[in-house]
């Protein structure tokens, strides 16, 4: 149970004794206590052990113990990406550090925050070869926003408050703190957690220059084709709720990237989809023959702008709000960069338009929508609605979000053509219901992700959307998912291949389908019933909706949906590496 300060005082002054010692390890706990922390994910190892006892000690954070390093990273992540909370996840030294780099990568590179604790060596014996030594600042240096090692146990408290300071302000990202186990054994008297931090050399910018947002604001206005594409900073600058009231106010068309859906209710009309690789005409051509253009939150990646001198044959204004000063520039020169929290920025342009009584060329918005209806009318996402024979993947999704519109539904996915499915056909209204992996692309994400939503919001409904290859990477974690009671519904939409590296086959590699065919699948549903939960087989059209309404009313059962899918079955739009947004592949026909 953690111990108030002034339970703390008052013991002592009943005592007479002087400042209590606490080993580094109930400093810890003690830590993740006054952040707040409610759950930790991990694996114990013989460096982290002192910590695994003072966690014994307590009772106010859960710990769930994972099955693999890898999902207690992602599971954390998957949690922080659905709450805005700090993921937390504890590994030991060694593989378990090793194991964990890949959830470290996957959360940095979509900018979660987070903090990992690694176990170490003890440090005299750091440098030596001992057993299950690694260098963990070193080794994780390239994907974290900062990390730690902690050698004198009285820094503990300083550093960990610095590390959550670091991974939730700014532009959040996971901060490793390495603790060797003599720190975490060794006593220093505690006077408490530190309420304040000050770091002379991390002082991030929030808001943004008023006269750079004027100059956004008369651009804006003056627009003939203005459009705003949005990433995935808006979610993680809680700003939904600005960008809706700016798109309110203008009435301008609105895209999201991959990372940024659900920032904008997709059932919007002025929602054109999401834009990129496999994004729809609409929002690619709009993106490419926009006259200005406001970037909010977003990185301009080659998934979403395709080749960049594509990019810059058409001449046009582009405004980018970022509170990453080397985010802006990157890739795409802009004419006026505004490094600010996007939330206190969209905040001061909406307080601007609403003072002034300016507005846009009410006839040029008419044409500029005309236009915008006339790519839109080319219903990109058309497929086999009509197929009897055979199971579209993409009608799974759809049956899914026609089931669950109502309700409040998080989506998790693996990384494949499963992923660009559920990111076309499931209409994401609200922000972080859609949880995947974007900058690195990370297979075996789903489960873990999922269960660690389903801890912090166990009265929504949980999805994963999978496939069979991606999923085999971390089902191990359905055992976590049986001995925590996180009842969520796998469905595996199951066409025999590794289907984006088939897809790319086909269309680069002239059919020649090198090692993307799985010979040897497990039984679903025997897995999924030997993991203690439920297992269904799916294989007709008309059996998908039924299959989803009967594990939605096993509400309190987790249930892997094994549904068997057209195994030709193409993502498109699709634009192939090296050509411009514009230049897509439409449909088997282009091919």
């Amino acid at each position: 149970m953690e111990i108030s300060k002034a339970e703390l005082a008052s013991a002592a002054a009943a005592s007479g004794a002087a400042t209590p010692e606490l080993r580094g390890a109930e400093i810890l706990v003690k830590a993740l206590q006054a952040e707040n922390v409610k759950y930790v994910w991990g694996y114990p190892g013989g460096a982290v052990l002192h910590i695994y006892d003072a966690f014994y000690k307590q009772d106010t954070i859960q710990h769930v113990l994972v099955r693999h390093e890898q999902a207690a990273v992602h599971a954390a992540d998957g949690y922080a990406r659905a709450t805005g909370d700090v993921g937390v996840a504890l590994v030991t030294s060694g593989p378990g550090v090793t194991n964990a780099i890949t959830g470290i990568a996957t959360a940095y590179m979509d900018s979660i925050p987070m903090v990992i604790i690694t176990g170490q060596v003890p440090t005299a014996a750091i440098g030596l070869d001992a057993f299950q030594e690694c260098d963990t600042v070193g080794i994780t240096r390239p994907i974290v926003k900062h990390n730690f090692l902690v050698k004198d146990v009285r820094q503990m408290a300083d550093i960990m408050k610095k590390a959550f300071h670091i991974a939730r302000s700014g532009r959040p990202g996971p901060v490793v703190v390495d603790i060797p186990k003599d720190v975490s054994f060794n006593k220093t008297p505690y006077t408490g957690y530190p309420e304040t931090v000050e770091m002379r050399s991390y002082n991030p910018v929030r808001k943004g220059h008023g006269g750079q947002i004027r100059k956004a604001l008369q651009l804006l206005l003056n627009a003939k084709r203005p459009y705003i594409y949005t990433g995935g900073g808006v979610l993680l600058g809680d700003a939904t709720a600005e960008l809706r009231t700016l798109v309110d106010l203008l009435n301008y068309p609105v895209t999201n990237t991959l990372m940024g859906l659900g920032a904008f209710p997709a059932t919007d009309r002025r929602f054109l989809g999401m834009l990129g690789m496999h994004g729809t005409i609409e929002a690619n051509n709009a993106m490419q023959n926009c006259d200005v253009l406001l970037a909010v939150g977003a990185r301009f990646d080659d998934r979403v702008i395709g080749n960049p001198k594509h990019f810059a044959q058409n001449e046009r204004k582009i405004i980018h709000i970022d509170i990453d000063p080397s985010s802006i520039s990157k890739r795409v020169k802009v004419d006026v960069p505004i490094v600010g929290d996007v939330k206190d920025v969209l905040g001061e342009l909406i307080h601007m338009i609403r003072e002034t009584t300016t507005r846009a060329d009410e006839k040029a918005m008419v044409d500029w929508w005309k236009t915008i209806e006339a790519w839109r009318s080319r219903d990109c996402l058309k497929y086999d609605r009509g197929n009897k024979d055979v199971i579209k993947p993409q009608y799974v999704v759809e049956t899914l979000w026609n089931l669950t519109k109502d309700v409040d539904t998080y989506v998790t996915s693996d990384v494949g053509q499963h992923q660009m499915w559920a990111a076309q056909f499931y209409k994401f209204n609200e922000p972080r219901r859609w949880i995947n992996s974007g900058g690195l692309g990370t297979m075996g994400v789903g489960i873990p992700y999922a269960m660690g939503i389903k801890l912090a919001k166990p009265d929504s409904e949980v999805y994963c959307i999978t496939g069979e290859g991606s999923v085999q990477m971390c089902i191990q974690e359905l055992s976590t998912c049986l001995q925590y009671n996180t009842p969520i519904k796998v469905i595996s939409l199951n066409n025999r291949y590794l289907g984006m590296v088939r897809q790319w086959q086909e269309i680069e590699y002239s059919g020649r389908y090198s090692h993307s065919y799985m010979d040897a699948l497990p039984n679903f549903v025997k897995l999924a019933e030997a993991y203690g939960h439920v297992g269904m087989l799916i294989e007709r059209p008309q059996d998908v909706e039924p299959a989803l309404r009967e594990a939605r009313k096993l509400k309190d059962r987790t249930v892997f949906m094994d549904f068997r899918t057209d195994p030709s079955e193409n993502v498109f739009p699709m634009v192939q590496a090296g050509k411009g947004i514009t230049e897509m592949l439409l449909g088997s026909e282009d091919l």
